[in-house]
């Protein structure tokens, strides 16, 4: 059985939550419950439980602020939200597992399922997280066998390959990814991004050179040069406007 503990300060959540685990999953093992930070860390210190459900926003504290004070972290985690932009955010660029509130069935298999598949690599995941708190400054890849934690700063461009993507970083490495570009579209538009093409999305810090044409054409401070899409063009147009 998978010891499973629930920290979140709504009573009517924790009892939906342990109604939809006691249907569609079996094999956890509710162990513990706590409203608030304090009691979170009490539980997990006396049951060292193999997997928490932990609520973003507590009166006294956050599920951040909890994690931040556990020395080793031998836990998996999944995390239960009310709509957070900035936390929502936070998990997509860390590639951290959570539930919005109200939970539901299929959303729920499918995280445990995804937790059960990450193996040991989470506690890595999750200091991803704790560093993004103050300002997103790294995002986790997920290449074909291994997890790879970038800098936001250091990613040129990533170039679309079927239901792949390609990073290419300032350093020269290439990182294939088994996620679409349309997956980190919205992820990274806010970082200083834009999606140029249908194949392409460019990191404006590194932009060198814009040359005029039907769509026109970027040149990259790696030299590469990408064709920008008439459909995009006016768009991309405003974007160096307003940066200029």
């Amino acid at each position: 059985m998978i010891k499973t503990i629930i920290i979140d300060d709504e009573e009517k959540a924790r009892f939906t939550l342990k109604q939809l685990l006691a249907e569609y999953a079996t094999d956890i093992q509710i162990v513990g419950e706590a409203a608030n930070v304090a009691d979170g860390l009490q539980l997990i210190a006396e049951i060292t439980p193999d997997l928490v459900f932990l609520d973003v926003q507590m009166p006294d504290g956050t599920g951040f602020d909890l994690l931040d004070k556990v020395s080793n972290i031998s836990f998996k985690v999944i995390f239960v939200s009310a709509f957070d932009h900035f936390a929502l955010t936070a998990f997509k660029f860390s590639a951290i597992d959570y539930l919005l509130k109200p939970v539901n069935a299929d959303d729920l298999v499918k995280a445990l399922t995804k937790i059960e598949l990450s193996g040991d690599n989470q506690p890595a995941k999750i200091k991803v997280l704790l560093g993004n708190r103050s300002g997103i400054e790294k995002i986790v890849l997920p290449s074909l066998d291994e997890l790879i934690f970038v800098r936001i700063d250091e990613i040129v461009r990533c170039e679309s390959d079927n239901n792949y993507t390609h990073f290419y970083l300032q350093n020269g490495d290439r990182i294939l990814v088994s996620r679409t570009l349309k997956d980190y579209e919205e992820l990274l538009e806010s970082m200083g991004f834009f999606r140029i093409h249908k194949s392409s999305i460019i990191n404006m810090r590194f932009l060198k050179k814009y040359k005029k044409g039907e769509g026109g054409t970027v040149t990259m401070e790696d030299g590469t040069q990408l064709e920008v899409s008439r459909r995009r063009k006016d768009d991309f147009l405003r974007t160096l406007q307003n940066q200029s």
